[in-house]
């Protein structure tokens, strides 16, 4: 304890006498045994409960009642002021003074509120508590008319309004999710005899569900927080008036932008319908966000650049302000500011749609897996580095790309596939080849065939390489899931039968395991990816033919196809019989059209007055031709003689 200088002097005066340490004792004790508590008010608070007092030593616990016989450090302080001043009244006042005082600074709270040991008197209170049940038989009569409600009656009501709460809000939440489905059914079937569309894998089903769960939570967030905004606009406005922001057309335009319109629009009903709840006006609210979901969805259909989004977002706000002008003079009978706020709220939901659509986008690409024909139409540019560093170290390889990509726009568009999806794939599929573009044929023009000195089974190594370099390489340049996966699947489990039968002829059959001259697959799981495979095959098979007719290239096309289909590759795809039909009908028109004969033009060749000879049937005379090509020649040779002189000179 800190004394100072004063108090230190009057105990070396008094030569720290007994008398003064049992006076500083005897202030003190009293005081501390009655009690002192840091929080007095805190502890009469408690007063209808009573607390137990644990002492430490010896261990007794005491209750009290009475809080008013506990001391504050205050009143602790005070008590042991006025009991100095009585009992050491005969001492000097200096002396007085400092027991006074050395007692006061000796006081401190001895009585603690132990929360831990509280805690666990509570519990186990609890748990020692036995509960009182009251059974209430059905057809009991619980309070009659009239009657005076006693506090059991109470309680009875009040668990009969809890369990009759539970099984409406039970009801009522399957009742909502059955309507959702029931809706988006018909929608759908009605939009499927309208738009082609394809099936919906699990993946798509959790994508639905999460955007109806997102929109719906948005939505009824968006309602409270205009709610809250109600005070700032004027009052003859309506305050339904700001629900018009809400940007429920987003979901639409979200999902048409990765799943397509046939899909869309039945969406845009369903959150539509979910969303007219949270509304006093509901079905106002409904035709409202329906019809302008649609919109939305309609004009982001054909999407390829990301402004698009932005500007379906203020086609959408102003449709939205024809809706709210036609829902308008239902309620009112002339224009007006209302009508004017309204419009401004209508523009203000279909920007904020687009916006946020904009921003969703790629967060979807990448938790779903999803391409958007946005990123699609990036990689199209043949511009795209990578593909021009296929075109540099590959050439053969880039323009066999080129045209397999042409082939699966082609197809996939007759089918009722992604067009640009396939495209793309196309240009990417070979990609993995640029680690080793020499050992694959098209890239060898006039050099050794450097397969020549290996075995079959190495070969067949470094072939089917190709494919998870290509994945390799895509992942890298994040080309997307859907390109990754079609350039996993392109070849399937297909057979390399050059390198096979090559080895069967220096082994022989039975010791050669065909599963090694297999690619590794999986197959193709979609239509684009079928497509990939079959125009890959078609396309690099069209260029032995020596002598490439239409009825020849019609003959491999189908020859190679139903080979492929045969050996299964095309078991797990969405093809039908009719698809490969129509397939193998576009490759043969547009690689006949590749390899159309073309007329040889002969060079001119001009007489004597310096116009070209003809005969009859349109062709040079090629006697004179060649008789002038010789005495060009000589010409030639002689200038050349006459060159090396002047340069030797």
């Amino acid at each position: 304890m800190h004394v100072d200088t004063k108090a230190y002097k009057v105990l070396v005066r008094e030569h720290f006498s007994e008398q003064v340490s049992q006076g500083i004792v005897g202030l003190v004790t009293p005081v501390l045994e009655n009690g002192i508590v840091g929080n007095k008010q805190l502890l009469i608070q408690q007063q209808q409960k009573a607390i137990l007092v644990r002492q430490l030593s010896p261990k007794q616990e005491t209750r009290f009642t009475d809080f008013h016989k506990f001391y504050s450090l205050e009143d602790a302080k005070a008590a042991v002021a006025k009991a100095g001043k009585s009992i050491f009244k005969d001492l000097d006042y200096p002396v007085r003074k400092v027991i006074i005082g050395l007692a006061q600074s000796l006081l401190q709270p001895n009585l603690t509120l132990n929360k831990e040991k509280t805690e666990e008197r509570r519990n186990q209170a609890i748990a020692n508590a036995k509960a009182v049940l009251t059974q209430v038989k059905q057809g009991e009569m619980l309070v009659r008319e009239g009657e005076k409600i006693s506090r059991v009656d109470m309680l009875k009501l009040q668990a009969l309004e809890s369990e009759m709460r539970k099984e409406d809000a039970l009801a009522s939440t399957l009742g909502f999710v059955l309507l959702a489905i029931t809706f988006f059914v018909i929608s759908f079937v009605v939009t499927s005899n309208t738009y082609r569309s394809p099936p919906l894998k699990n993946k798509d089903l959790l994508f639905l569900s999460v955007m109806l769960i997102v929109l719906f939570l948005l939505s009824e967030v968006s309602v409270y927080l205009v709610k809250g905004i109600t005070s700032s606009i004027p009052r003859s406005v309506r305050a339904s008036s700001a629900f018009y922001a809400i940007p429920v057309q987003a979901g639409a335009m979200t999902v048409c932008l990765f799943m397509g319109i046939q899909i869309a629009l039945p969406f845009a009903v369903t959150i539509a319908f979910l969303t007219s709840f949270l509304f006093e006006n509901q079905f106002e609210m409904f035709i409202f966000f329906m019809l302008s979901g649609m919109v939305s969805a309609y004009w982001v259909r054909n999407c390829k650049e990301q402004n698009t989004l932005i500007k379906a977002g203020l086609k959408v706000g102003v449709v939205n302000t024809l809706l709210v002008t036609t829902l308008y003079m239902f309620h009112e009978s002339g224009p007006g500011i209302k009508l004017v706020w309204e419009w401004g709220f209508g523009l203000l939901g279909g920007a904020i749609s687009g916006i946020l659509t904009t921003g969703l986008a790629p967060v979807i690409e990448m938790i779903f897996g999803y391409t958007t024909n946005i990123k699609l139409l990036e990689l199209a540019n043949l511009d795209q580095p990578l593909l021009r560093k296929l075109m540099l170290q590959a050439p053969g390889t880039y323009h066999h790309s080129v045209i397999v990509g042409s082939l699966v726009e082609a197809a996939a568009s007759v089918i009722g596939g992604n067009p640009l999806l396939g495209k793309v794939s196309g240009y990417y599929h070979d990609i993995g080849k640029i680690k080793k573009p020499a050992y694959f044929i098209e890239n060898q023009a006039r050099c050794k065939n450097r397969h020549d000195k290996l075995a079959p089974s190495m070969s067949s190594l470094i072939l089917t390489s190709h494919v998870r370099d290509g994945v390799e390489i895509a992942k890298e340049h994040r080309l997307g899931k859907a390109i990754v996966d079609i350039i996993q699947q392109h070849h399937g489990t297909s057979l390399i039968s050059y390198f096979y039968e090559k080895a069967k002829k220096l082994k022989g059959e039975r010791f050669v395991n065909i599963e090694h001259f297999r690619y590794p697959g999986p197959k193709p799981q979609t239509k684009e990816a079928g497509l990939v495979l079959l125009a890959d095959a078609v396309e690099a098979a069209s260029r032995t033919l020596e002598n490439p007719t239409p009825a020849r290239i019609k003959g491999l096309v189908q020859r190679i196809i139903n080979n492929m289909f045969l050996d299964g590759q095309l078991d797990e795809c969405e093809l039908t019989l009719k698809d490969i039909n129509q397939i193998a009908n576009t490759f043969t028109k547009i690689l006949t059209g590749i390899h159309h004969h073309r007329i040889e033009y002969p060079d001119p060749v001009t007489g004597m007055q310096g116009t070209a000879k003809r005969v009859v049937n349109g062709n040079f005379n090629q006697r004179h031709a060649r008789s002038l090509q010789d005495q060009a020649g000589n010409d030639q040779k002689e200038g050349n003689n006459h060159s090396k002189r002047l340069r030797s000179s």
